[in-house]
């Protein structure tokens, strides 16, 4: 059964990793970026990685370096010795998803992005996924799930159906996407799994959004989001197309 995407996913602009600012002691997927987001009236969109014990963590990359003083990966080390590492040019420290649901509580749509676990788009071992929906099984507020990886969605169908859940979509460009096999890139482009995994959206790479794919998608009843916005110009050529926005670097209009 497909569950649709509440109304205010459709209607508040959704932070990208939150309402990040390093500048501003608000790194990517932090609970300074969290808090900043509601309090600017944003949704907000995250991302998930695998502790070693296999808690969810707030975490973009699967390597600690970019985003921390550390080094390795995040898989690698537990959940307790993640919450002791730091995020750069801050005070902030790698938060769970348990610690995001109880501090966003409802107050806004939170768009839950569980990145691939495979390297290779394959079927997963169902770890996150079950984390995941562990962790939501009690959350009263507007949510959503959605991965790059269609492996991952049908998890969640199985494991938390009642969920809205989607797929993140791209061009695909294998350049970009090294080292995911071009044949990998070619399937995943024309997003077969759509039906498979009873989505109810994409969120689509926006300099993509002309793709006859999501066109047909869109007029199927899919909910269309897109990925990432960085200026006013660009978000009102994506809303040609898209019925929201995952934006940052700029303070996208509220409640357009």
């Amino acid at each position: 059964m497909r569950i649709p995407l509440p109304a205010g996913f459709l209607r508040t602009p959704l932070a990208h990793r939150a309402y990040h600012d390093r500048a501003q002691g608000r790194p990517e997927n932090s609970r300074a970026a969290i808090t900043a987001a509601i309090a600017a009236g944003y949704g907000i969109e995250i991302d998930l990685q695998l502790s070693s014990d296999g808690a969810a963590m707030v975490f973009h990359d699967e390597a600690l370096d970019r985003l921390t003083p550390a080094t390795g990966l995040v898989k690698d080390h537990t959940a307790a010795e993640l919450a002791q590492i730091t995020l750069r040019d801050s005070a902030e420290t790698i938060p769970t998803l348990a610690e995001i649901l109880s501090l966003v509580a409802g107050r806004t749509p939170l768009l839950i992005e569980i990145k691939d676990q495979t390297d290779t788009m394959s079927d997963t071992d169902g770890r996150l996924e079950a984390a995941t929906a562990t962790q939501l099984a009690a959350y009263k507020g507007p949510v959503a799930v959605m991965s790059f990886n269609p492996h991952s969605i049908a998890h969640m169908a199985r494991l938390a159906p009642h969920i809205p859940r989607g797929l993140t979509t791209s061009a695909y460009d294998p350049d970009d996407w090294a080292p995911l096999a071009a044949e990998t890139c070619a399937h995943l482009r024309t997003i077969p799994d759509y039906d498979r995994t009873l989505s109810s959206f994409v969120s689509h790479e926006a300099a993509d959004l002309a793709r006859p794919r999501v066109a047909a998608l869109k007029s199927q009843g899919a909910a269309v989001l897109c990925w990432t916005i960085r200026s006013a110009l660009a978000e009102a050529e994506a809303r040609k197309v898209a019925q929201n926005i995952t934006f940052e670097g700029y303070a996208a209009a509220r409640g357009a």
